[in-house]
């Protein structure tokens, strides 16, 4: 970066002559080089939000009012205001002082209460299977709980978790210039904290040190102590023992055997009479082998995100009221793809990929449920509450070729800021820029050019695949635009040629009911962790909201013929007769009735200067999901079936890999693309899985065992590709 740091950058406009994949950095056309402010206007957008409808009450209460007025503070910045004391010798040991004043509440004894647990008194009876029976004593009973119980835990040592924050805080000091955390965020979670119940936290693992780093960010702001769940098997004895001290939590190895096993059934319910306050965060070693890493290069800058905390006994009393009827995506798209019914079913897809283990198999098949749609509402506020990072945005802008990055670069951000995501930098445009080509410098090759430009080119292979995890992080911002960019695209996918000029692809006439099921369509195609839909949001009001980010950013303008009814008209009469005597909790389904109102409705591609290279942009977004699913379905002639899925997932990975090598469709070759195409192929029912000797096989199904099946389904899916 020294080289870069002494380039001129001027005012040129460059274009690739030979089609090489490059971007050029330059200061565009008399640009003025601002600032870049992490948020617009006055205010700070607020992100991550609880849900309304499933906890109306967290979502008001839990709120703070004053959220977007406060800003940022850093965690490990300890000076003599933190602690009571005042002078020379203070501003010496303040992290030790520091350190001695954290709060950390007693322990209670947790085995009188597991004692009297409902799992563990069904086990002293007998009611439950492998249960002692009344022959068993009570007290050995007692004993062997205690012994579960202490294999789990230990009560904390306050001197303990007082030295090891210290040693942690000057630890995080000479690993990062700052740990940022929002203070409004925070607010929220010391209010909830506030309230008396337990506290329960869940991690999406954006970095190895999340183990150590979260549980010491609480601490600092006096949430209390956080329990950590480790794995036994990495730790050796005396590590184990140590952690337990510091409020690590390690699981009995008999708690994972099957639900229906005679063995560890009090194991099992003494687990789960234990976990429900706890804190859960699964911690890895890799903390700890990461740290050369680490500690070899420069300092950086760390933020840590929370969401809006809620109330899950609110939620497992109002989700309930949220559910419907939903069918399985063979059900839903099956007959579609092989062109048996043109006519998308009126229900919801029914979509469950969370991980099948021992404790959840052991709840009612209704409780199984509310489990995997609370994990969808976790998984939405995660995404929604993590910041977008300055590489996410300069991934996207070189891997889908963009010439002038300081202009780009400038544009995407302010654009991510209108969706009301939050990004996680700020500071003059060309500093920013530069960093993050720093950050990217394994990814990319600096070029100097003449007149003293330098030329940004992507490295092949491994270096794209890398940009393209990147870049990934991009796009639920602009998920809603780029579903309906590669619906538009399916839907004229059959009228006109893709290579055909942009204005003649503005000649054709889109209908709403048309976009409508083209966009149905591509939701129930799309795996449900990469939509991110709430489970009480239903698709038919994600297709108007689809829908009206088109018309919003300007890609659809609204085309009246004669004898239709205008778009603005709201149809007052017709609401009136048919959706004010719904009951309230109806209304989200109320646009799956039929599509009778938006037959009269039309739509025309925007002519703007600016629409082609948009809708080019929202379309890749999606193209390696996409294409990672097309190659798929080429492959299911060349792949060896019945295979394990691990198995057949390597197989498809490898014919990714070289199909990158010959394509050069690197963005495409990423493992957990291959994972995400075999799950939906089977959903699907293009493949089955039936039990064998060493597992479950996968086998190709007889309705996808010929050749002119498999190609009706890459038809389908290349359908909705922007070439």
């Amino acid at each position: 970066m020294n080289t870069m740091a002494e380039a001129r950058l001027q005012t040129q406009k460059k274009s690739s002559q030979d089609g090489q994949e490059t971007s050029l950095w330059s200061s565009g056309f008399g640009m003025k080089l601002e600032a870049v402010t992490p948020f617009l206007g006055k205010y700070r957008p607020f992100v991550g939000r609880c849900c309304q409808t499933c906890t109306p009450k967290s979502w008001e209460s839990l709120f703070h009012r004053s959220i977007m007025d406060l800003g940022f503070c850093n965690v490990i910045l300890v000076k003599e205001e933190n602690t009571r004391f005042r002078g020379w010798l203070v501003r010496r040991l303040c992290y030790f002082l520091w350190s001695l004043e954290q709060h950390i509440p007693p322990c209670q004894d947790a085995s009188q209460k597991i004692m009297e647990s409902t799992g563990v008194q069904n086990v002293i009876s007998g009611r439950a299977p492998g249960g002692a029976g009344e022959g068993q004593v009570p007290s050995h009973v007692r004993k062997e709980v205690q012994r579960i119980l202490g294999h789990i835990q230990a009560p904390p040592r306050p001197f303990l978790l007082r030295l090891f924050s210290w040693a942690l805080l000057r630890f995080l000091n000479c690993l990062f210039l700052n740990v940022q955390l929002y203070r409004g965020q925070m607010k929220m979670v010391q209010k909830a904290s506030q309230a008396g119940s337990p506290l329960v936290f869940l991690s999406t693992h954006k970095s190895v040190l999340d183990g150590i780093l979260l549980p010491f960010v609480l601490l600092s702001q006096g949430v209390g102590v956080l329990r950590v769940a480790w794995d036994p098997r990495t730790c050796s004895p005396l590590l184990r023992a140590l952690l337990k001290k510091l409020g690590g939590l390690f699981l009995p190895p008999e708690a994972n055997l099957s639900p229906d096993s005679p063995e560890g059934v009090l194991a099992r319910a003494v687990v789960h009479a234990a976990l429900a306050p706890l804190g859960l965060w699964t911690g890895a070693l890799a903390v700890l082998r990461s740290l050369r890493r680490w500690g070899c290069g420069r300092r950086v800058c760390v933020r840590v995100n929370l969401a809006q905390p809620f109330s899950l006994q609110e939620y497992i009393i109002d989700a309930r009221s949220c559910w419907g009827s939903r069918q399985t995506l063979e059900q839903l798209l099956q007959p579609i793809v092989l062109g048996q019914c043109t006519a998308v079913p009126d229900t919801e897809k029914e979509q469950e990929w969370t991980p099948v283990t021992g404790p959840l198999l052991a709840l009612r098949e209704e409780d199984q449920l509310l489990v995997r749609r609370l994990s969808w509402h976790v998984l939405n506020a995660s995404v929604a509450s993590s910041a977008v990072m300055s590489t996410a945005i300069m991934a996207t802008l070189l891997l889908f070729k963009h010439q002038k990055l300081l202009g780009e670069f400038s544009w995407l951000t302010e654009e991510t800021l209108l969706r009301g995501f939050d990004v996680g930098f700020s500071g003059q445009l060309r500093c920013l820029v530069q960093h993050t080509l720093s950050l990217l410098r394994p990814h990319v090759a600096l070029l100097r050019i003449q007149q003293g430009d330098l030329l940004v080119v992507p490295r092949p292979g491994p270096g794209l695949t890398s940009l393209a995890r990147l870049s990934a992080e991009l796009l639920p911002t602009f998920l809603s635009e780029a579903v309906g960019a590669c619906a538009v695209r399916g839907l004229l996918a059959g009228r006109v040629p893709p290579e055909g000029p942009w204005e003649l692809q503005g000649v054709e006439l889109l209908s709403q009911k048309e976009l409508y099921c083209q966009i149905l369509l591509l939701l129930h195609l799309l795996p449900q962790d990469l939509l991110l839909l709430q489970p009480c949001q239903s698709c038919y009001c994600y297709c108007q909201e689809v829908l009206d980010r088109l018309i919003q950013c300007g890609l659809l303008v609204a085309e009246e013929t004669r004898g239709s009814q205008p778009a603005c008209d709201t149809g007052r009469q017709r609401l009136s007769a048919r959706l004010l005597w719904k009951l309230s909790g109806d209304f989200t389904d109320s646009d799956s009735d039929d599509f009778e109102e938006a037959e009269g409705r039309y739509f025309r591609l925007s002519q703007q200067s600016r629409c082609p290279d948009f809708f080019l942009f929202l379309c890749r977004l999606l193209s390696p999901v996409l294409k990672a699913f097309a190659q798929a379905a080429a492959f299911l002639h060349r792949g060896r079936l019945p295979d394990t899925e691990s198995g057949y997932t390597e197989q498809l990975f490898q014919f990714l890999r070289a199909t990158a090598q010959e394509e050069g469709l690197f963005e495409c070759a990423d493992p957990n693309l291959a994972i995400s195409a075999i799950w939906t192929f089977r959903d699907l029912g293009v493949l089955q899985q039936t039990p064998g000797p060493t597992g479950p096989m996968l086998h190709l199904s007889p309705a996808f065992a010929s050749r002119d099946s498999q190609e009706k389904l890459g038809q389908f899916i290349r359908q909705f590709i922007c070439s």
